[in-house]
């Protein structure tokens, strides 16, 4: 019984290991995303200037390496889920184009890094216990 447990453990673990690389990935290129002159109109459209979208491009690659750091992957996981959560509060009353379709994908990806983080919930409270 046991021996299934540690399989069924060791299947998660790489399941949830092929979630961040992609998640990882995909916010790599989120972030690099933001440098571009393709976001400028939607932050001036937020109103809080540029320095917010390289501001947030830094917090998405940054989270994005630290999925990818066995030790802090649960807190980077967290991170991008308040990140995103942020990023549909915005579609859904900053943004003028915005509302429930424009927050669609923010809100999958914060699902996303918390199912992470959950898994990773024992790392996490390992953080803040040193």
């Amino acid at each position: 019984m046991s021996e299934q447990t540690s399989t069924a453990a060791k299947v998660g673990n790489i399941v949830v290991w092929i979630l961040q690389i992609v998640l990882a990935v995909q916010f790599v290129l989120n972030g690099s995303a933001l440098f571009t002159d393709q976001f400028v109109a939607k932050f001036d459209d937020i109103g809080f200037g540029q320095w917010f979208r390289y501001f947030t491009g830094v917090l998405e690659i940054g989270a994005a390496i630290g999925l990818l750091i066995p030790r802090v992957c649960g807190f980077a996981a967290l991170a991008l889920a308040g990140i995103m959560g942020g990023a549909a509060l915005t579609e859904l009353f900053l943004v003028t184009n915005g509302g429930f379709k424009a927050a669609t994908m923010p809100i999958v990806f914060m699902i996303w890094a918390l199912v992470i983080a959950v898994y990773r919930r024992e790392q996490i409270l390992g953080l803040f216990r040193k």
